[in-house]
């Protein structure tokens, strides 16, 4: 895992979970490249994210469907 700065200097498309909440309380994703995959919180577009491998995204979100993660 590494991190940039300011999110919104990478040339990504960002989305969010159609399950976010309404007040805005959520995070968004965005893929830099075939192999990974950048983690920022939507309220602050030019604030940090997080880069991780796409393989510890997949386990991540695998977790969090079957429970193992909560």
């Amino acid at each position: 895992m590494s991190h940039v700065e300011d999110a919104a200097s990478l040339a990504v498309t960002w989305w969010k979970s159609s399950a976010s909440g309404a007040q805005g309380d959520c995070v968004e994703f965005g893929v830099v490249n075939g192999e990974i995959v950048a983690v920022r919180d939507s309220k602050a577009s030019r604030g940090p994210a997080l880069l991780f491998g796409r393989s510890a995204v997949r386990g991540l979100v695998a977790g969090l469907k079957d429970g193992t993660l909560s």
